[in-house]
């Protein structure tokens, strides 16, 4: 019966024999002669990876640094995000409650259009452990595309660009309906429709991919799919909103999220929450369903020692973890994002992606290589 636990200090002694002081955990991982790695190393071009690791440093009384190392990192380089956009979204949620009085975590609110009563910590429970696609795009009818990218760009994350929902029939509509908010002592606000500016077409590297594509009414189209009206979250500005969120402390006043220490400790909690834990059938939603990086290869049981506070995201073949990974027994702690594409026969939004066979491989073993060497 396969065994994280035996796995993990099998590799650990491999890496102890091994290791050179001259080079950083991340290249010994990526040299890995495990072939869930070794095979995409061996030819990387197409699957376009991007990768940041980070050690995190903590001085004698406690004050935290980072120490990053990162492969193949450009943000000139397009990637599809995918649900990586509902992180900022839920975090950004509570924020715009923190001008409103008498509002929490816990206010409910309707959107026009709609008689059912919607609970801000639900819907940004939902979009964590199950990133749910409904739920995020209630979460965004109450920001509206304008108000993400501009608090993005204030906090120096960026670029990053939110052009368009995840859900419904006409995501990328400027338009955004009226929000009823119930507040606390039992008044009402009514915040106005809105419309929103029409994000620029992005112009990047890589930014129409592939040969072809199926179209809305699965015609095949002999054509690179465009993605320059697509939404737009590079890995690096990932990985710092996380940072922003694990350790606040670290940045500058106006570079953080704010919210209350609450609010934050609820998105920390929301983030490393299992599917079972939230209410969500276990035989559906395993342990490493959306934990990609150790997990995402098997359906054993995370360990109670191990928390794993990420978002995650896939679609059109690219799949991505952005993730701060502790371990309270073995003393292990760092953040490691990636990004990975697989699509072999070059078509997109035809479903057919090498997810479980390469992408899921490649992101389970990375996280365990790393874990490992960070063992203590």
């Amino acid at each position: 019966m396969f065994s994280i636990k035996k796995y993990i200090s099998y590799v650990f002694i491999l890496l102890v024999s091994s290791c050179s002081t001259k080079k950083n955990a991340l290249q010994i991982a990526l040299a890995s002669e495990n072939p869930k790695i070794k095979t995409v190393m061996n030819n990387p071009e197409p699957h376009e990876i991007q990768i940041i690791y980070t050690e995190i440093l903590r001085d004698k009384e406690g004050k935290v640094s980072f120490k990053d190392f990162s492969y193949n990192l450009n943000s000139k380089n397009y990637f599809y995000p995918a649900s990586t956009v509902k992180f900022p979204i839920a975090v950004l949620a509570l924020e715009k409650l923190n001008t409103i009085p008498n509002t929490d975590l816990n206010t409910t609110y309707t959107i026009e259009g709609s008689a059912e009563k919607l609970q801000f910590s639900e819907e940004i429970s939902k979009v964590f452990a199950v990133s749910d696609n409904v739920a995020s795009t209630n979460l965004l009818d109450f920001l509206g595309f304008d108000y993400v990218n501009l608090k993005m760009k204030e906090k120096g994350l960026y670029p990053f660009s939110l052009s368009h929902r995840l859900s419904g029939t006409d995501p990328t509509n400027p338009e955004f309906p009226a929000i009823t908010l119930y507040k606390s002592d039992n008044t009402v606000v009514n915040i106005p429709s809105k419309r929103n500016q029409i994000p620029d077409a992005l112009s990047l590297h890589s930014i129409q991919k592939g040969n072809a594509y199926r179209d809305s009414k699965n015609k095949l189209i002999n054509e690179p799919f465009d993605f320059s009206k697509k939404n737009y979250y590079p890995l690096e500005t990932l990985h710092n909103t996380l940072k922003r969120i694990v350790f606040p402390e670290v940045f500058k006043k106006e570079e953080r999220f704010i919210i209350s220490e609450k609010d934050r400790q609820f998105i920390l909690y929301s983030m490393q929450n299992l599917p079972k834990n939230a209410g969500f059938d276990p035989n559906e939603f395993f342990d490493g369903y959306y934990k990609f990086f150790m997990f995402g290869d098997t359906k054993e049981n995370i360990p109670s020692s191990i928390k794993i506070y990420n978002k995650v995201g896939n679609a059109y073949g690219t799949m991505i973890d952005c993730a701060y990974i502790v371990d309270s027994e073995n003393k292990v702690e760092f953040m490691l994002s990636a990004t990975i594409l697989a699509n072999k026969n070059g078509i997109y939004n035809d479903n057919i992606y090498e997810y479980d066979s390469i992408s899921l491989p490649f992101l389970a073993e990375l996280g365990r290589q790393l874990y490992a060497i960070n063992k203590h």
